[in-house]
């Protein structure tokens, strides 16, 4: 009897041990196959239902074509042929007679941010022209973030680590960064100069409970817009570290490949001033990549080459392209991210910064380009040396190691906005817990 109690004691006791630990070796390749199946998880019917609300007739012709033009984004996994998760939308984002069947059916809608900042813009641009200042219109808001694995998906008793967006405390536009709350008692700040400004906090798991993340945070927000002109731009001292460093190439999606090369050569043809130059590649793209709802950066090799071979891009897509055909052109640029704040608009958001020998570092929105509200030629290239007020600026790059390290590959291996989880059986990717933001607009 004794001898039957300890091998069952054995059993349970293996037993346990084994669920702790994974299945199998972690492979970056089966990882990346089920991130693609995530991402591409419609069939052909699901996007013709969309496509039918405004093409009612559409042929299996039209999709063919669709999809030779990489209007309609679609892979063959598994042997058979998916499409991404928002084909239909992004067709008629991208296919410009789509575009204007859409148009034709329900007008153009503005965005929420659009809306704040057609008024937003020009106040701006009144006060830095008042002022002499650069930095003007200040937003005070109080965050509350919170990211929520989901129920069992870790088991119970097992340490969850989750890294939570913070917002920069080294930028001048953003400034009084306080942190009025987290869910967890220990917590741990990444520095202040880190590329990722991150707050970290582990929790046990608990059976049949959600675990639950929150940090509440105040901070304020300043518009940033320069009335740049070609003669207060001097030249670069080509030898200093900040020029070397910001127009080299830069793992893995800043490559000066033959094709960015010509391109960065045809743009700036005939031009030697870096804000010209700038202007140019930044028309450029804002003319050339219509806005579109981006796959996960984790499945893609080079987001630059992919907007040129997909001609069309999401917010750190562009900004990535404009980066690298700035640097290839020897204009110092990087990569900066985190969010959009418009009320009734808050989103993730990416952007750049660019350097002008003395004037310093400009902010370079691209995705926000040429508004289609503006009025005046300052406006219309407001977002190219200049940023609206309602932003949380938290990367200065992309990337680069969390603090302290992941021991799994992020979700977002590029970007860092969301948050990241993990535990000792992998990473948590994002199906298996969501995020949100409430936004208190404080008047002082």
């Amino acid at each position: 009897m004794k001898n039957l109690i300890y091998i069952s004691l054995l059993y349970v006791i293996l037993s346990a041990c084994a669920s702790r630990q994974p299945a199998r070796a972690y492979s970056w390749e089966e990882d990346l196959h089920q991130r693609l199946l995530t991402d591409f998880c419609l069939s052909e019917s699901q996007v013709k239902d969309y496509i039918r609300k405004y093409i009612p007739d559409v042929t299996d012709e039209q999709m063919r074509r669709w999809e030779e033009s990489k209007a309609l984004e679609c892979m063959l996994l598994d042997g058979e042929k998916r499409y991404f998760r928002n084909a239909g939308p992004n067709l008629f984002r991208i296919d410009s007679a789509c575009y204007t069947i859409k148009v034709a059916k329900e007008g153009i809608v503005p965005t929420e941010s659009e809306k704040v900042n057609q008024t937003h813009l020009p106040l701006v641009i009144e006060a830095v022209k008042k002022t002499g200042r650069t930095l003007v219109e200040p937003k005070r808001m109080r965050v509350t973030y919170t990211l929520t694995v989901d129920t069992n998906a870790v088991p119970a008793g097992e340490i969850v680590r989750c890294w939570l967006p913070y917002p920069r405390t080294d930028q001048a536009r953003q400034q009084g960064v306080k942190l009025l709350h987290t869910s967890e008692a220990d917590y741990q700040l990444s520095p202040a100069s880190h590329p990722h400004s991150t707050l970290y906090m582990e929790k046990k798991a608990v059976m049949g409970e959600p675990t639950t993340f929150s940090e509440t945070i105040e901070y304020v927000s300043y518009a940033e817009w320069h009335p740049l002109t070609p003669e207060e731009i001097l030249p670069y001292d080509t030898t200093g570290t900040l020029y070397q460093t910001y127009t080299a190439e830069r793992e893995t999606h800043i490559r000066f490949s033959p094709r960015i090369r010509r391109l960065a050569a045809n743009l700036t043809e005939g031009e030697t001033n870096p804000l010209l130059k700038a202007q140019r590649i930044f028309r450029w793209v804002n003319s050339h990549f219509p806005w579109a709802s981006a796959r996960e950066y984790s499945t893609l090799e080079n987001i630059p080459e992919y907007v040129l071979d997909n001609r069309h891009g999401d917010c750190g897509q562009v900004s990535l392209l404009f980066i690298t055909l700035c640097r290839c052109s020897g204009i110092p640029a990087h990569f900066q991210s985190g969010f959009m704040m418009h009320p009734n608009g808050w989103n993730l958001h990416d952007w750049a910064e660019v350097y002008f020998e003395g004037v310093g570092w400009v902010p370079v929105d691209q995705s926000f380009g040429v508004p289609s509200f503006a009025r005046t030629p300052e406006e219309r290239m407001f977002f190219c040396g200049g940023i609206d007020s309602w932003r949380m600026i938290v990367n200065n790059d992309y990337s680069m190691p969390l603090i302290p390290e992941k021991k799994f590959p992020r979700s977002e291996t590029v970007d860092f906005q969301r948050g990241e989880v993990e535990w000792e059986g992998g990473n948590l990717y994002f199906p298996q817990w969501s995020y949100r933001m409430q936004i208190e607009y404080v008047n002082d």
